[in-house]
């Protein structure tokens, strides 16, 4: 049975896995607490204004953490994605692997620099800056 609540979701995942989820659940809420968060095509997201801005998933073996317009962050522990969208992520294998004050610094900088993922399907595909 899919989750159907970010909690279901992090219940989910393995003894190693699921401490790093509920870590990022916990900060990301205390980081952005005025976004809507729920699941989305399978797994946790945070949305400002309907715009996607953080989520995390399972990957094999890891957790990784997207920002959907991390890829103009400047830091140099996101990586950025195809190069298709402006996303970027970073996969922890455990708990003790995220760094709380980056994570806080990410949480600010996503607030600050967003592209406008809500409107792609309106704008056939092009993204536009919002911040």
């Amino acid at each position: 049975m899919k989750p159907t609540t970010i909690e279901e979701f992090n219940a989910a995942q393995n003894d190693c896995e699921s401490p790093i989820c509920e870590k990022l659940m916990h900060e990301i809420n205390r980081g952005l607490p005025m976004a809507e968060s729920k699941i989305w095509h399978g797994h946790p997201v945070w949305f400002l204004d309907g715009n996607p801005i953080v989520g995390y998933n399972k990957l094999k073996g890891s957790i990784r953490l997207m920002f959907w317009s991390g890829a103009d962050f400047e830091e140099p522990d996101l990586k950025p994605g195809t190069g298709k969208f402006k996303d970027a992520s970073v996969c922890y294998t455990g708990v003790e692997q995220l760094n709380i004050k980056d994570l806080k610094r990410w949480l600010k900088k996503s607030t600050e620099i967003q592209w406008d993922y809500k409107n792609i399907c309106k704008r056939k595909g092009k993204l536009v800056r919002l911040i």
